[in-house]
């Protein structure tokens, strides 16, 4: 079952994200209080449990949800695999998949600190279509 390990959110651009209880994801701007959050296609920013792993496993295994900078870490689906205008019903929340991957931004602090980045390659961006809350432990459903 593809579910959420956890909301994280930054109020500044180009730190990394901390965990929260439960975030609130509003139609036109994304989570709320979250730095990236806007009337753009980048609202909200998700990466596989998964993905981070990868990275683990290179041997940097004190790497969090949040590290890269995701409003959404998850497990159980393989994200950067959805095709653009895939819908996700997460929580309360309908999302609308509008990119996988993004380039590198310069000084990226985990690519400095590991000598790689997952969140360029495996990472994918929503918006939000329905608003509501989401949690840890929330499902993930495919809603198209």
């Amino acid at each position: 079952m593809a579910k959420v390990l956890a909301i994280n959110i930054s109020e500044k651009k180009g730190e990394i994200k901390r965990p929260i209880e439960k975030g609130y994801f509003a139609v036109n701007s994304g989570l709320q209080g979250d730095a990236h959050a806007g009337d753009w296609h980048r609202q909200v920013s998700l990466l596989g449990n998964e993905s981070i792993d990868k990275i683990r496993n290179q041997g940097f295994n004190q790497l969090e949800p949040g590290n890269f900078a995701e409003n959404i870490t998850t497990e159980g689906i393989v994200l950067f695999e959805l095709p653009v205008g895939t819908q996700l019903k997460i929580g309360e929340a309908l999302m609308e998949v509008t990119q996988i991957g993004k380039e590198c931004h310069k000084g990226c602090a985990i690519r400095e600190q590991t000598g790689d980045c997952v969140m360029p390659r495996e990472g994918i961006f929503t918006k939000v279509l329905t608003p509501g809350w989401i949690k840890a432990g929330d499902k993930i459903e495919l809603a198209n």
